[in-house]
Order: structure tokens, then C-alpha cells, then sequence
């Protein structure tokens, strides 16, 4: 063989690694969802950010759509999960919080000039700009979703003038901006863990100006929101106006392995029974009838979970903790202790329960189980509500009657009880419903045209720190087989 044909042989060599390992290590863009990771993945967080995380976050083929999870529902990390999606025509890619508790999606535009320019979570930061899509175009303030956003006739709303918004949210931070409409990709689901590319025109925000959180001044910075809410101006309701998908998703949180699984549309597998929505509220709220420790249920007052104008409990993935009055809290905690009498507990941060425990925590402390309507059962086992810190045990329930004014005694279960289940939203039938799960395997979802029914697996987005290193294991291979080639 001379040298010049070790050169080529090494050539064609070298393409056929880098298809390989672009195989390997790229995420699949044929799998009929947006690819999704974990905010926090890999990352120690204190347990500062991680209430403050929470204190933030609350204020005609009808196939289904696979949004690969990535990341980790580890309690002892701020719960935050988010999309990689294309937006455009030719495409860019954004990376967006996946958010079931607010409806609007919305992407940094090129006009913002408080907004992150640099992100400490991997990944590039990139603005939306109108001018660069051919497809994109301007949402007057006459159009029909700005009506249903504002649900006032607009004063002043004159020809040509573009749809605004302004969302603020409960730390005070804020995002102002106007109306776009574009393509966005997904993948649809084609086949047994198989997916094709497919996009749709969707109206969300182009954010011009951002305050607090949101602004420039946030080290671990995303894109945007994906908004997986209720109405009809949230991302679901779009696609599913279109007749593309059902008004259905699913997600499933690993909290073992981290990723997990996302996907829009009807999952006959596993079986999970359903309790109805609480008609007429903005959140996906569910009517809770009892909470049960070990064998025990609590004695509560009758309504404890009809405070005020917030009725049942508001199921939300965006949350990391659980939330429960003051007069549920007391009594959960003390029947959990009462089990392990001679515990030294003791308060971290002000706000956290910890102590030392060498044994193994579901043998030694009962599982928790929330009863809902429907005879609708939430089990949460003692590993899910604890969680290793600095050498410590911490319980994840937090006392809402400590919380702000807007927050108080309400019931909220985020992904400290969420992890480990298959949580279906079935906005078509106003239900919700969960089993527990092995989120690092796959589910069952059905072609409604066809009947057919095809397989969609967990996924998990590399960090971009894994990425590279194995980039460097690929470039060292080649480089040795170069050497050995041409040597």
C-alpha cells in the first residue's frame, strides 16, 4: 500500500467514524419529539437554589410525538428539565424549558438587550431573529390568539401593529416581548423507536426584554419556556388544533438513571387510571381526598384542600419539591418521625429537615400515599421523599403555610413525588393519571389513523462536557489510526 492510499484508506476511515459516532452520540432527529434534558445534570446544588428554583417557578396523521427527556429527578437537584427544538426555515436551535404549569412558549430575540448572552449549563445561546427564517412573520394585534391571550379587546390596535405580551412571574422577574409565528420541528413517532421530521407553524413569543431571572445576569440561562399548559395558546393545543396529535402527553422522569420519557399522543401502555381535572382552574389540579402514612391515614379537617380559590392539588413537573398545608405538613412529619424516635433532627438553611441515618431509609421510614378521586392512589416511597445532602438525610415535603401570601397552604406536588411514574395528561377527556414506572425503559403509543401501535424509549441529552469528551476519545482514535496508517 503506498502513502497515498493509507491517506485515502485513513480518509474513508475517518468519514465512517465520524458517521458512526455522529450515530452514537448525536440525538435523534427522527423520533417524533424535542429532545429534553435535565437543567442540573451532573451538578451539585445547594439547597439554596433549590428552593429558590420552586420560589421562581410557581408564581391529518394523528401519531404521537416524542420528546426525548434528559437529566435527573433527584430532589437534591433543581428540578428543571429542558428542550433542544428547532425554530425557523433554515432551522436554529433553542434550548427551552419544559414547563406544564405555564401556556405560552417563548425564545430571546435578536432586539433584547438584557438578555443572556452566555450559559453555564453547555450549551450555545441563540436570540430568534425574524429576518433570518423565511417562514417566520409578525402576529398583528387583530389576530385571533391575541384576542384569546388578552382576552380583552385590545385598546389602540390599529393596521399592522404587532401582538404584544408580558408575563411576570412570582420572584418579580419578567419577560415583554411580541408575537411570532414559525415553523417549529418535531419528530413524529413512525415506528417501533422510530421517528420522521416533521414541523408545524406555531405562535410564541419573541422576547425583547427580560428583568430579574431572566435577564442578563443569570449564569445558568436557557432560550425560552416551552408552555405545556391548559389552554388553548399553549404548544399542545396548537398541534393539536392542527388534527397532528391528540391533546395527550406523557412524561415519565428517571430519577435512577436521569433522562427519561416525553410523548404526545394516546399511550395504551402501561395502563394508568385517571381522576378528572378541576374544571375551570388554570393548572392541572386534581381533587385529593387523603393522605396515608405507612398504614395509617392522617386525621384532617374536613376542606383542608379547598383553601381559599385554589382547590385540590396542583400536579406540576416544573416543581421540584411537594407543598402541603401547614395543617397536613405537621401532622405527615411527625407520624414519619414517630417511626425513628431517637433521630436528631435538625434544620439546614432555615427551611430543610435533616438528619443522620446509616440504615437503609425504606426500611426504616413508611411510605407516604396521597388519595385522589377515582380511588386514584400517588404512592411515595421513603427514598423519593428523602434525599442525601452533605452527609445528611433532608425531607423533601415543604410546609406551604410558610410560604408567601400568593403561595400559602396550597397543595402542590412537583417532581419529588412525579419521578419514577408514567404521569399522563388527557386534556381530551379533562383527566389526569400516573402509575409507577421504570422511566429508562418505554411505552406504548397509538397511531390514531392506523391503529397501529409503536414503541417510544427514554432518551437523555448529552452535557455538553460529555459531548466533548467523547469528541476527544473519537479525534484520539482517529489520530492513532492516521499514525498507524501512514507510519
Amino acid at each position: 500500500m503506498t502513502m497515498m492510499d493509507a491517506i485515502r484508506s485513513s480518509s474513508t476511515m475517518i468519514f465512517s467514524l465520524i458517521v458512526i459516532s455522529s450515530t452514537i452520540f448525536a440525538v435523534s432527529a427522527n423520533s417524533g419529539v424535542f429532545s429534553v434534558k435535565y437543567r442540573y445534570a451532573g451538578r451539585e446544588r445547594s439547597l439554596s437554589d433549590l428552593k429558590a428554583h420552586d420560589d421562581r417557578r410557581q408564581l391529518r396523521i394523528l401519531a404521537g410525538v416524542d420528546l426525548p427527556l434528559g437529566g435527573s429527578g433527584r430532589p437534591d437537584g433543581v428540578g428543571l428539565y429542558y428542550a433542544k427544538i428547532g425554530i425557523g426555515t433554515p432551522p436554529k436551535d433553542y434550548y427551552v424549558q419544559v414547563d406544564t404549569g405555564s401556556d405560552i412558549m417563548w425564545v430571546n430575540c435578536i432586539q433584547c438587550k438584557d438578555c443572556p448572552r452566555t450559559s453555564t449549563l453547555g450549551m450555545d445561546l441563540t436570540l430568534y431573529d425574524i429576518k433570518d427564517s423565511i417562514t417566520g412573520k409578525l402576529v398583528p394585534c387583530d389576530h385571533e390568539f391575541c384576542y384569546e391571550i388578552s382576552e380583552v379587546p385590545l385598546n389602540g390596535c390599529i393596521a399592522n401593529k404587532s401582538c404584544t405580551y408580558l408575563e411576570i412571574y412570582g420572584d418579580g422577574s419578567s419577560t415583554a416581548g411580541y408575537f411570532v409565528e414559525d415553523v417549529v420541528q418535531y419528530d413524529r413517532v413512525s415506528g417501533d423507536l422510530q421517528t420522521t421530521s416533521a414541523n408545524e407553524s406555531v405562535i410564541f413569543g419573541c422576547g425583547a426584554r427580560q428583568s430579574g431571572d431572566l435577564g442578563s445576569t443569570n449564569e445558568e440561562a436557557l432560550d425560552g419556556i416551552l408552555g405545556l399548559g391548559k389552554s388553548n395558546s399553549s404548544m399542545i393545543s396548537q398541534l393539536a388544533s392542527t388534527g397532528k396529535v391528540k391533546k395527550i402527553f406523557a412524561h415519565c422522569l428517571d430519577g435512577i438513571n436521569g433522562g427519561g420519557i416525553f410523548a404526545i399522543g394516546h399511550v395504551v401502555q402501561p395502563t394508568v387510571n385517571m381522576t378528572p381535572l378541576i374544571p375551570n382552574e388554570p393548572h392541572y389540579n386534581v381533587n385529593m381526598s387523603a393522605v396515608q402514612v405507612g398504614g395509617d391515614f392522617l386525621h384532617l379537617p374536613t376542606g383542608v384542600f379547598e383553601a381559599g380559590d385554589r382547590k385540590g392539588a396542583i400536579i406540576d413537573s416544573g416543581t421540584t419539591l411537594a407543598y402541603l398545608p401547614e395543617v397536613v405538613y405537621d401532622p405527615l412529619i411527625s407520624k414519619i418521625f414517630s417511626q425513628q424516635p431517637d433521630l436528631k433532627v435538625h434544620t439546614v438553611h432555615d427551611e430543610y429537615t435533616c438528619f443522620h441515618y446509616s440504615g437503609s431509609v425504606d426500611e426504616g421510614f413508611p411510605n407516604v400515599t396521597f388519595h385522589f378521586e377515582n380511588s386514584v392512589v400517588l404512592k411515595v416511597h421513603p427514598h423519593e421523599y428523602l434525599f442525601p445532602f452533605e452527609g445528611l438525610w433532608c425531607i423533601g415535603w415543604q410546609n406551604s403555610g410558610m410560604q408567601s401570601r400568593d403561595r400559602r397552604n396550597m397543595t402542590l406536588l412537583g417532581d419529588l413525588v412525579l419521578s419514577n411514574k408514567l404521569v399522563l395528561y388527557d386534556l381530551e377527556r379533562q383527566a389526569i393519571g400516573w402509575t409507577e414506572y421504570n422511566c429508562s425503559s418505554s411505552i406504548k403509543v397509538q397511531d390514531e389513523r392506523t391503529g397501529t401501535v409503536h414503541l417510544v424509549g427514554s432518551h437523555s441529552i448529552p452535557s455538553a462536557c460529555s459531548l466533548n469528551a467523547q469528541w476527544s476519545i473519537i479525534l484520539l482514535l482517529i489520530s492513532t489510526l492516521l499514525h498507524i496508517l501512514v507510519y
